[in-house]
C-alpha cells in the first residue's frame, strides 16, 4: 500500500462487502497503540458510513486469548459490527464470545500489517468459499488425520465426531465471526488423541517467523517436548500449565493470495500450508479453556484422511 488513503479504501470495501455494515448500525473498532494507525483507516471509513462509529484502544496483552477489560468485553456486545484489530488476538475470548451470542459481527484481526492490504485481504472471499466448501466436503464424516512432511512432520489426530469450520472472509449474518484475512478450514481434534512429531518450518505466533524448525513432540494430545533454535525457546517459556500444552486446533490454508511474513494471521491462511494450535478450543467444539491460544504454521503437507490423500506436499489433490 502506497499512503493511508489506499487503506482506507479496501477498509471501506471490507466494511461493506464482508461485513454488511448499514447505516445506522453501531460499529466498534478495539485497537492498540502499535496498531492504531490502520485501525484508523477503518474508523475513518467507517464514519463515512454509520454515525455509530467508535474506535477504542486497549493495552497489548501478554499473550494471545488473553481477555480484554470488562469494559471492552460489554461495548463489543452492545455493537452491531466490531472489527478487533489489536497485536494480540482476541477471537479465542469470552469476550468474544458473549458479542457473538449477543449479535455482533465480529472481524478478528490480529497483528494485521500494512501488506496484507494488497496480498491476502485481496483474495476473493467467494474463491475462499468455494475452495473450504469442497475441503469440508471431503473432510465431512471423516475420523482420523494424518499429516507427513518432508521436514519430518508425522502427527495424526482424531476428529471423530468433531466438525470442520470454514473461515471464507463473509460475515454478514447476525452472530458471524472470523479472521479478516480469510481462508482456512479447521478443527478442534479430540482432546488427548493426538500423538506424533511436528516440525514447525514457517511460522509460529509467539515468535513470527522461523529461522531453525522447532520440533514438537506430542503424546495423549500433549507436548512433551520443544527443541530448536530460539523461536522454540521462546515458544517452550510459554508453555505454562498443562492446559497451555494441548492440542487445540487443525487447520489447513486456502488462501492463494496469502503469503508468509511472519504475521500469523495471514501465514496460517497460505494455501499449501497447515496449522496446529495449542490452548483454547472451547470456541470453535472443544474442551480447552484457558487465556492461550498459539498457532504453528508448516509448509507442504500430505494430508491423508481416512487413509485416502487429500493433498500431496502442498498440492490438492
Amino acid at each position: 500500500m502506497s499512503s493511508l488513503f489506499d487503506a482506507e479504501a479496501v477498509a471501506a470495501r471490507i466494511l461493506k462487502s464482508a461485513m454488511g455494515l448499514k447505516q445506522g448500525e453501531s460499529l466498534l473498532i478495539v485497537t492498540d497503540r502499535q496498531l492504531c494507525t490502520l485501525a484508523g483507516a477503518f474508523f475513518s471509513a467507517g464514519q463515512k458510513l454509520t454515525k455509530k462509529a467508535r474506535l477504542v484502544t486497549i493495552d497489548i496483552p501478554q499473550s494471545h486469548g488473553e481477555e480484554p477489560h470488562p469494559d471492552i468485553a460489554r461495548m463489543m456486545a452492545k455493537h452491531d459490527v466490531c472489527m478487533l484489530i489489536t497485536t494480540k488476538s482476541l477471537t479465542h475470548t469470552k469476550a468474544r464470545m458473549k458479542a457473538s451470542k449477543a449479535g455482533a459481527r465480529i472481524a478478528s484481526m490480529p497483528g494485521l500489517r500494512e501488506s496484507m492490504f494488497s496480498t491476502a485481504l485481496a483474495a476473493s472471499p467467494k474463491q475462499i468459499g468455494a475452495l473450504n466448501g469442497r475441503l469440508i466436503r471431503i473432510l465431512g464424516g471423516k475420523k482420523d488425520i494424518r499429516i507427513t512432511t518432508g521436514k519430518g512432520t508425522d502427527v495424526t489426530f482424531s476428529i471423530r465426531g468433531r466438525k470442520w469450520v470454514s473461515n471464507h472472509g463473509t460475515l454478514t449474518k447476525k452472530g458471524a465471526v472470523g479472521n479478516l484475512p480469510a481462508g482456512e478450514v479447521f478443527i478442534a481434534p479430540l482432546e488427548g488423541r493426538t500423538e506424533g512429531r511436528l516440525v514447525v518450518d514457517e511460522s509460529i505466533a509467539t515468535a513470527g517467523k522461523v529461522k531453525k524448525p522447532i520440533i514438537i513432540s506430542i503424546k495423549r494430545g500433549r507436548i512433551v517436548s520443544v527443541a530448536g533454535g530460539k523461536e522454540a525457546l521462546v515458544f517452550g517459556v510459554a508453555l505454562v500449565t498443562d492446559r497451555h500444552r494441548m492440542v487445540a486446533e487443525l487447520g489447513i490454508g486456502t488462501n492463494r493470495k496469502a503469503r508468509i511474513t511472519g504475521a500469523i494471521l495471514e501465514d496460517e491462511k497460505m494455501f499449501g500450508t497447515f496449522h496446529v494450535a495449542f490452548g483454547n478450543n472451547r470456541q470453535f467444539g472443544g474442551t480447552i479453556d484457558v487465556p492461550f491460544h498459539v498457532d504453528a504454521v508448516a509448509a507442504r503437507p500430505t494430508i491423508m484422511a481416512d487413509g485416502k490423500a487429500i493433498m500431496r506436499e502442498g498440492k490438492l489433490l
